[in-house]
């Protein structure tokens, strides 16, 4: 520590040292030679005049060296200068919004994440105040059957979870994150508030027959033009989550410089912050939305978090000054785009056995900041064809230099793990769904008055994810730290393993209470729709609690993976791989539900999964999950053994491990 402390102020040191030898000196031969003149002057005049003439001399050599010696002095004080004034920026490239470089004293780090993280906890908070209860509004109002609701509700949130990708594709090429987050924020905001006026206004929303009677008892239908405003309203709301998801997280992450060892140790425990966040958020949504727009207004429950989605808006304006930002570059989709159609042009091109004589660019187009060189890799060498230098002049789309390979190449390794994803995603959609579903089957009363909301029982998913986070980041990260060495404790695909372990032991626990409930239903007799089995409804908590403790595990790690292995300049592309692996595990959950729905109805069967759960056979449903868990486990433990981390993961700096210990 002493040691780097010399090197940080070894400039200011050495000038300290020579302006001090300088006057020491100085006045040494000074009082020498006033001490030879007065010895001289008893020797006679002539050595008077001489030694006289001698000193002016002296007097203009001193003058001159005098001169010399400030000059240096003060081409060293500049140099100081120019290095002190080069530490008070960031290293990686970021700037303020007018695009000059970023202070590191008054930009980015947590003072900027806190406008971020107020800014996600209010989304979140308005997001799932629509997802979490959508399923109910679509039975009960709309008057849609078990599997079109839940199909509507996983198709929607599929598209939600899709949309970023084609935010991030924008943000990169045209607008850049910060104008393309404005955009779409403003776009989320008309969504939600169309939302409201449809669910408000008694010309646009469905027509009911009064609180007294059932749904399953109520004719009246809401028409064509009132479903259609309504999904509408749904998917404006997608296009608008599509610009801001992908850019508000990956803007947070970006207020942390890597080149900075303090800031790069908070930056490993951003993520979880950040998931923290949206689970906080969710758990208001969760209990008080809920609850409103089950006992109160559907009105009033989607437009509390409209007003709080304008709220958060203006408060993320207010910390634009404070904001670190990553300069535009090309599309990472794009960059990508030209390698494999350049490999596939030259698929018949040998590639040189030394990769020196692959094409690369010179070294000064990597010097400005936030541009980065990457070596060569013997990984996936069929896409260094698209390296191999060409005698004619080619374009971009033909010739690609080594680092532009490279980036592709640590995109590319990382699909097998993004399929691997899609599962444990489908299973998170049954928590917006059939668990829910099992919940308006079941004794929901606490006292005389009060009746608990079924998609209140997600609160519990989010009260465990927040404890397993703290518990996991404060307790387990230190304690295992000291003996893998690993800055996070556990490797991200490790962290991920244990997830999926765990969505297997939830499944068959949920098979187990359906099992249960439906065999006290069988007992009683119970077989109509809306008859309440007694069973109160708590039963449901443990599989709502193990998806939470699993969440932890997979969805945290699995976005600190794709945000931390994507080469720089392509992290919004990894952040896309994240959601992408959402979008396609809810499109694949509705695939999965209406093929087993249809196929078990063949042959004059009765069929799995029915309007009424009462005679529907969801346990042998929850069953297939586990066991399409289990085979998806076996493939991602295939995946992860034969994954590579990139260099800059394994390799952990001193300084860094030290930092680490200090924050936490």
């Amino acid at each position: 520590m002493y040691g780097i402390m010399f090197v940080q102020k070894a400039p200011s040191i050495v000038i300290f040292f020579i302006i001090h030898l300088y006057f020491y000196f100085h006045s040494f031969f000074s009082c020498f030679t006033y001490s030879m003149f007065y010895i001289q002057c008893f020797r006679g005049s002539n050595s008077e005049n001489r030694l006289n003439n001698d000193l002016q001399r002296g007097k203009k050599n001193r003058s001159k060296h005098t001169y010399i010696f400030l000059v240096f002095v003060l081409a060293l004080c500049a140099m100081e200068c120019q290095r002190e004034a080069e530490q008070n920026f960031t290293q990686d490239g970021t700037t303020d919004l007018k695009g000059r470089r970023a202070l590191r004293s008054t930009t980015g780090r947590w003072k900027a994440c806190y406008y971020m993280l107020g800014y996600e906890v209010c989304e979140r908070f308005a997001y799932y105040g629509i997802a979490t209860n959508l399923v109910l509004y679509l039975t009960t109002n709309l008057h849609e059957g078990t599997v079109k609701s839940s199909n509507n509700v996983t198709n929607w949130v599929g598209t939600v979870w899709m949309t970023p990708t084609l935010g991030a594709y924008v943000a990169d090429t045209y607008l850049g994150r910060y104008w393309t987050f404005m955009v779409a924020s403003l776009i989320y905001l008309l969504g939600m508030g169309l939302l409201t006026l449809v669910v408000s206004l008694p010309s646009l929303k469905p027509p009911t027959c009064g609180k007294n009677v059932s749904y399953l008892d109520c004719d009246k239908r809401a028409s064509s033009f009132q479903i259609g405003i309504f999904y509408c309203a749904l998917y404006i709301i997608a296009i608008g989550t599509g610009g801001t998801k992908p850019n508000i997280s990956t803007m947070g992450a970006d207020q942390f410089d890597d080149f900075e060892p303090k800031e790069r140790a908070h930056k490993l425990t951003f993520f979880n912050w950040w998931v923290f966040s949206i689970f906080f958020g969710t758990l208001f949504s969760n209990t008080f939305l809920v609850y409103i727009q089950d006992t109160v207004d559907w009105g009033l429950g989607y437009g509390i978090p409209t007003l709080t989605l304008l709220v958060a808006i203006i408060a993320f304006v207010f910390g634009t000054p404070v904001y670190r930002h990553k300069p535009r570059v090309e599309s990472p989709l794009t960059r990508m785009i030209k390698v494999l159609v350049a490999a596939a042009r030259k698929w018949n091109t040998s590639v040189p056995v030394d990769p020196k004589e692959l094409y690369e660019l010179p070294l000064d187009q990597y010097a400005s900041p936030g541009k980065y060189r990457i070596d060569h890799s013997s990984s996936l060498r069929f896409l260094d064809k698209a390296a191999v230098r060409v005698k004619e002049p080619a374009s971009e789309w033909y010739l690609c230099p080594v680092t532009q390979v490279e980036q592709t190449k640590q995109m590319v390794k990382m699909i097998p793990v993004l399929c691997a994803t899609f599962i444990p995603s489908t299973l998170l959609a049954q928590t917006n769904t059939l668990f829910i579903k099992q919940g308006t089957t079941l004794v929901r009363s606490m006292g005389p008055n009060f009746e608990i909301p079924p998609a209140s029982l997600s609160v519990f998913l989010t009260i465990s994810m927040l404890i397993s986070l703290a518990v996991y980041d404060r307790l387990f990260v230190p304690f295992v730290r000291k003996y893998t060495k690993n800055p996070r404790g556990i490797t991200m695909l490790q962290r991920m393993t244990i997830g999926i372990i765990i969505h297997i032991i939830t499944m068959i626990v949920a098979f187990l209470i359906e099992r249960y409930r439906l065999s006290v239903a069988k007992d009683h007799g119970i077989y109509k729709p809306g008859q309440i089995v007694p069973l109160r409804i708590y039963i449901l908590l443990p599989q709502f609690m193990l998806m939470g403790v699993a969440d932890c595990f997979v969805e945290v790690a699995k976005f600190e993976f794709f945000y931390d292995q994507a080469p720089e300049g392509m992290k919004s592309l990894g952040t896309a791989y994240f959601t992408t692996s959402f979008g396609l595990g809810y499109f694949l959950s509705s695939f999965i539900l209406s093929t087993v729905a249809n196929v078990t109805k063949r042959n004059g069967h009765q069929g799995w999964i029915l309007n009424n759960l009462n005679v529907s056979h969801l346990d042998y449903y929850y069953v297939f999950f586990a066991v399409l868990c289990f085979v998806n486990f076996l493939f991602f433990l295939v995946v992860a053994k034969n994954f590579d981390y990139n260099v800059e993961v394994n390799e952990v700096e001193p300084e860094l491990k030290e930092d680490i210990a200090k924050i936490t």
